[in-house]
């Protein structure tokens, strides 16, 4: 409906979720993450309620994912979550597990607000991945707690070059286990600060990977609960050509409105409507020629693309048999 709503108030450009950084300051180092390559002065800093409320009202979109840094170090995240909640927007609050279970006193059962875990894989590749033993131990007790207090948890994966299709596949049969509400997988993405840029992938290693690690669920052999449009899920794979949709996931945090992509490090505009008004949107995208664009097939730029073609009269049928698969 806010869709539909947006194309009868005949916008072209608007968002579909806020991805909303309230802070950098991370309490691990990934390596395939730059996060916290910011400087001190900067990790020092958080937003407000306030600031993210101001700038959830002046982006407009429904849906608010908070990743970071790590988020449950915010002071004031449960005043942040309620707020956000109170003014119905769907949250994501993405967090890395560790704080979780000693945090969830913060907030209140919700259809509005999902925990959005990050694993990576089981215990071994987890571990590695975040560069730090018992991770995955800490963050697997605490979906189990988060469950059973009545609360929607997701997780959020990211597929890096050398993973084992088999060893995913194992992986999502035991977040299947787990009683999840869904499951995120995105490829890895050249992210400009993160420490490791060996381990990223092509166009052509993506789409190869993922039509071997999705093949059970595409086949109908496996019905894992993806938390995607399955048309994102398609692209993935290969079957579907896509060009990125870069304000589709616009960026806020503590610099300000990233300049696109929420990837990338060109600088930061102080509004919204800045944002829209003085990028050169043709210069983003696979298409467009950029060549930091041209591997990329992240969710945050393709995610609102499948979106947008699910409402196509062809694609409706593939969306709904996905959902109740």
């Amino acid at each position: 409906t806010y869709i539909l709503r947006q194309k009868l108030l005949g916008r072209k450009k608007f968002p579909l979720v806020l991805m909303l950084e309230p802070l950098f300051r991370c309490n691990l180092a990934c390596p395939g993450c730059g996060k916290i390559q910011h400087p001190l002065e900067i990790l020092k800093q958080y937003l407000s309620p306030e600031d993210c409320f101001r700038a959830v009202e002046e982006c407009g979109a429904p849906v608010v994912s908070i990743p970071g840094g790590e988020p449950l170090l915010h002071p004031q995240m449960g005043e942040i979550v309620k707020g956000l909640v109170d003014r119905a927007k769907f949250v994501y609050l993405c967090t890395n597990g560790i704080l979780l279970e000693e945090k969830l006193h913060l907030f209140e059962p919700s259809p509005y607000l999902t925990f959005s875990v990050h694993l990576d894989g089981l215990q071994e590749t987890h571990d590695r991945c975040v560069d730090r033993q018992g991770v995955f131990e800490t963050a697997v007790k605490a979906i189990k707690t988060a469950k059973a207090k009545g609360f929607r948890v997701t997780t959020n994966t990211t597929v890096f070059e050398g993973t084992d299709p088999q060893e995913m596949q194992e992986f999502f049969d035991f977040l299947e286990s787990l009683n999840t509400d869904g499951m995120m997988i995105s490829p890895g993405y050249s992210y400009e600060w993160a420490p490791d840029q060996e381990h990223f992938l092509k166009r052509e290693q993506t789409k190869a990977l993922f039509r071997q690690i999705l093949s059970p669920w595409q086949n109908g052999k496996k019905s894992w609960n993806f938390n995607h449009n399955p048309l994102f899920l398609d692209f993935l794979m290969g079957e579907k050509d896509y060009d990125c949709t870069p304000w589709g996931s616009p960026s806020y945090s503590v610099l300000g409105w990233q300049k696109p992509c929420y990837l990338l490090n060109e600088g930061y505009y102080q509004t919204y409507q800045e944002l829209l008004n003085n990028t050169e949107w043709e210069k983003y995208g696979q298409k467009s020629g950029n060549p930091k664009c041209a591997d990329c097939m992240v969710h945050c730029g393709y995610e609102p693309t499948a979106a947008m073609d699910a409402l196509k009269i062809e694609n409706t049928g593939r969306a709904i048999t996905s959902l109740f698969r």
